[in-house]
């Protein structure tokens, strides 16, 4: 039985693949009882769009404007996610007989106006989101999951670059403490039901011993508890599988193992029974299992839907 709250499509998201629709399909031909629909809200500066989404010189070869990719506006990427919604809806009434499907967004925090517009988008857009997947992708504005030069970047925004893998340097633990406390902001000011990609900050640096940082591993155990506190649900997520280096999903089993520590059997975030929505309730069985009271993490089956 088992769910997911954490997708993306093609249709919407330039990172996935397959329509919405097929996505849907997929999940309900691996028998998934819930699965949320989710992308990223619109990002609001032209400064934030990816690569993919900036106009691309035609292929070699290649006269035909039917091969040229027009860049995204602004207006475009609201629109984008507002059609989304208006296929999620659509789908999840066509497909009710068959799979429990949940409306959410994934967040993004670049600056502080990206909280001021979700406070916006969640007042005005109230009874069509279930339920928030709190994630955090952005260290200075500058994205730290798109690849190694722009996490690099990140990383060198902060002073203090000599040695900057080595175990409590200044650079790491400034970029690391920035990276949580847009975390913090995002779970105090919106207490978002999925805790997404908890340690993406070391994407790049799967090896990397948060302990060594102490005041990152601080605010990390901060974030950890404040969210156990309202009853957030850290998700398990395997894509970072597909990473160089990452043997394990996120999050590592260091913070596995400190998140057990704050959550009662219960309230195990990593386990059990997910009860969640924004609106309403609806209980499924997690396909991920955490054993040796949190000290490792085992994916019993895995699915791809796009």
């Amino acid at each position: 039985m088992p769910y997911s709250h954490h997708s993306h499509s093609g249709q919407f998201c330039k990172h996935a693949l397959g329509s919405l629709e097929e996505v849907v399909l997929e999940a309900i031909k691996q028998r998934f009882e819930v699965y949320g629909l989710t992308e990223h809200v619109p990002r609001y500066r032209l400064e934030d769009l990816y690569p993919e989404e900036v106009v691309s010189p035609l292929p070699t070869g290649y006269t035909s404007k039917l091969f040229c990719q027009r860049a995204l506006s602004i207006c475009d990427l609201s629109n984008q996610f507002m059609r989304f919604l208006d296929e999620a809806h659509r789908l999840k009434e066509v497909y009710a007989p068959q799979i429990i499907l949940l409306v959410g967004l994934e967040t993004e925090y670049i600056t502080d106006d990206d909280l001021n517009h979700l406070h916006t988008f969640l007042r005005d857009n109230e009874r069509r989101i279930d339920y928030i997947v709190g994630s955090v992708h952005h260290v200075s504005s500058i994205p730290i999951d798109f690849d190694r030069d722009t996490y690099e970047k990140a990383l060198a925004s902060f002073s203090g670059g000599e040695g900057v893998h080595i175990p409590g340097n200044r650079q790491m633990e400034q970029f690391l403490s920035a990276y949580f406390d847009a975390q913090h902001a995002l779970i105090r000011q919106f207490q978002p039901e999925i805790i997404g990609h908890l340690d993406l900050c070391r994407l790049y640096s799967p090896s990397l011993d948060l302990k060594q940082y102490p005041i990152a591993w601080g605010k990390l155990v901060r974030n950890i508890e404040e969210a156990v506190h309202y009853g957030a649900l850290f998700e398990i997520n395997s894509a970072a599988l597909k990473k160089e280096g990452w043997t394990s999903p996120y999050p590592g089993k260091d913070v596995v193992a400190v998140s057990t520590d704050h959550v009662t059997l219960h309230h195990r975030c990593f386990l059990t029974v997910l009860s969640l929505s924004r609106r309403k309730m609806a209980d499924s069985l997690c396909l991920m299992t955490v054993t040796d009271r949190g000290l490792s993490v085992s994916i019993t089956s895995m699915w791809q839907t796009t």
